[in-house]
């Protein structure tokens, strides 16, 4: 758990003292795990060496891998310009002590030690090398005293110190880092250098573990950089193999587009027998957290599902409602209008009714009145009037014909009686004629008021 309190830590005792600070082994006070930080003085630090400080710790922030050492926290003691980097502390010590030890009991170590160290120190310089992000870290330094081992022996490689971030491939440094000892042809001839420079120090390292002692030794750095430059070494003990010396011998040729890189060195026999093993070891302890993330993934997706058909649902349900609600309206129009035809047909109805006993009655009223006219016909036919009047029989619309129905026997009665007074038979027999041509008028006039009662029903 990160934090930034000295109080935080318990100091047990002093790991080792270095050119830029002190390895204290702490223990955290919250679960008493046992660490490490590297004390340094920053307030006695240049520009370049407090550049270097920090490029450590962003570093080791960013590296996470099995085989390099783990980053807790940073704790900065303002008050004395000390700087506390927190780390994974390494019980077995680093590879330098183990070759110190070896060449005092006179004795080399195993070959399948070497290749074990091989294997997971490529492993860790993989991930610096070939980064996801497309960056690459050169770690600069690579030598038997930064590189570590845990409880189980296994490689631990730390201190970054002077670690160097390429933004590519093609990226090359020039600046003159490192430990001489292990240090490439190109920093010693001061020309540019890449992760091929790496590849060097860690033939040298790989050297130094089979023979106990550095491939080039010298009693100056002058003579050491000549050595270097030629790139001439004495072979491997023979005890080991001739594969584990070919592949220092590639990673120790002094043009640096000749030696491997680390993709290759791991396809070497023995190297790639256990890259495979190392694949399936953790292809199998991947193996739950990876059917843990399935199952994660079925869950979200099979949520993401139901969520999507509970939208689909509640549109569906929602156009339900709307439909519900246009076919009540549908229905309420429908009663509406039937309503309104029901007062429609019955007003047609009562007008085709009162209509027709408009008709009936007018027609009546002219046959009586004609009737009448015929039966005092003869009486009047002799009878000549002193004088002439006009009547007129006329059942068209007008305003002569506003006056009451009742009044029409009357009429013919009064116009009988002046005829008898005073009017001839020939004239009364064209009157006659014209009551009789107004008579069939009545009945066109009949006709007509059906026909439009009719279409009044059409149109409904």
């Amino acid at each position: 758990m990160p934090t930034s309190r000295l109080e935080d830590y318990e100091v047990l005792y002093t790991i080792g003292t270095g050119s830029y600070g002190t390895c204290k082994k702490v223990r955290r006070r919250t679960d008493g795990k046992v660490l490490v930080w590297k004390e340094m003085d920053y307030g006695t630090m240049s520009e370049a060496e407090k550049s270097m400080l920090v490029s450590e710790v962003n570093l080791l922030r960013e590296l996470k891998h099995q085989h390099i050492v783990r980053y807790y926290d940073r704790i900065i003691d303002r008050s004395n310009t000390t700087i506390y980097i927190v780390m994974e502390y390494c019980e077995g010590g680093d590879l330098a002590s183990l070759i110190s030890r070896c060449r005092r009991e006179r004795r080399y170590l195993e070959e399948d030690m070497i290749w074990k160290l091989f294997f997971q120190i490529c492993l860790a310089l993989k991930e610096c090398h070939n980064r996801r992000d497309g960056k690459t870290f050169l770690h600069r330094d690579l030598k038997p005293a930064n590189v570590f081992l845990d409880a189980n022996k296994d490689v631990k490689l730390g201190d970054f110190g002077l670690a160097r971030v390429l933004a590519h491939d093609t990226s090359f440094a020039k600046t003159f880092v490192g430990t001489p000892y292990y240090m490439s042809p190109e920093q010693m001839n001061n020309m540019s250098y890449n992760e091929k420079s790496d590849i060097w120090s860690l033939g040298c390292l790989i050297y130094e573990l089979c023979s106990l002692s550095p491939p080039f030794l010298a009693a100056n750095q002058k003579q050491l950089a000549v050595r270097v430059r030629e790139g001439k070494y004495r072979r491997v003990p023979y005890q080991y193999s001739d594969e584990l010396n070919s592949v220092i011998g590639s990673m120790l040729n002094i043009t640096d587009d000749r030696r491997p890189d680390i993709e290759t060195l791991l396809q070497t026999p023995q190297l790639a027998s256990r890259l495979r093993e190392y694949n399936g070891k953790n292809d199998k302890a991947e193996a739950p957290r990876r059917r843990s993330r399935e199952d994660v993934g079925d869950r979200r997706r099979s949520r993401e599902k139901e969520d999507l058909l509970k939208q689909r649902e509640d549109a569906l349900v929602a156009r339900e409602r709307s439909l519900e609600d246009k076919e009540k309206e549908v229905e309420a129009r429908e009663k509406n209008l039937a309503v309104r035809e029901k007062i429609v047909e019955d007003k047609l109805a009562r007008a085709e009714s009162l209509m027709k006993q408009y008709t009936e009655l007018a027609v009546a009223k002219a046959n009586r009145a004609l009737a009448d006219f015929d039966i005092n016909a003869d009486d009047t036919c002799t009878e000549k009037s002193p004088s002439k009047k006009k009547v007129h029989f006329s059942i068209l619309p007008g305003k002569e014909n506003e006056r009451a129905d009742d009044d029409l026997g009357s009429s013919f009665i009064s116009q009988y009686n002046g005829y008898k007074a005073g009017g001839n038979k020939a004239d009364l027999k064209a009157r006659l004629d014209r009551a009789r041509i107004r008579g069939v008028a009545l009945k066109h006039v009949e006709a007509n008021a059906t026909f439009k009662s009719r279409q009044l029903l059409g149109m409904r």
